[in-house]
């Protein structure tokens, strides 16, 4: 797979990776040092859309639409930050603004 060649598209892949419980992609693209030691995306969530609002330098803001494992449905509004690490981008961290 091509490596993402901007913030906005790392994250675009990154809600793919969250919607296709692909754990190993969003670990590898995390950066080494915010990167959990292991996550679980088989809790019955579903990612139902993305909307990028903006994206700049090493910034995106977008919001996640999403259904919880009760049927809830909920909104993730964040301010990413992405870096590079050995020529690729990363995700670092993220913020609700």
């Amino acid at each position: 797979m091509a490596l993402p060649s901007s913030p906005e598209a790392l994250m675009r892949a990154r809600y793919s990776a969250y919607a296709l419980r692909d754990e190993a992609f969003v670990l590898d693209t995390w950066h080494p040092h915010t990167r959990p030691t292991s996550m679980d995306l088989h809790d019955g969530t579903r990612y139902l859309g993305l909307k990028v609002h903006g994206a700049s330098d090493h910034e995106v803001t977008f919001t996640a639409s999403l259904r919880l494992p009760g049927g809830e449905r909920a909104h993730l509004r964040e301010r990413s930050t992405f870096a590079q690490v050995d020529g690729r981008w990363v995700y670092v961290d993220g913020v609700q603004p």
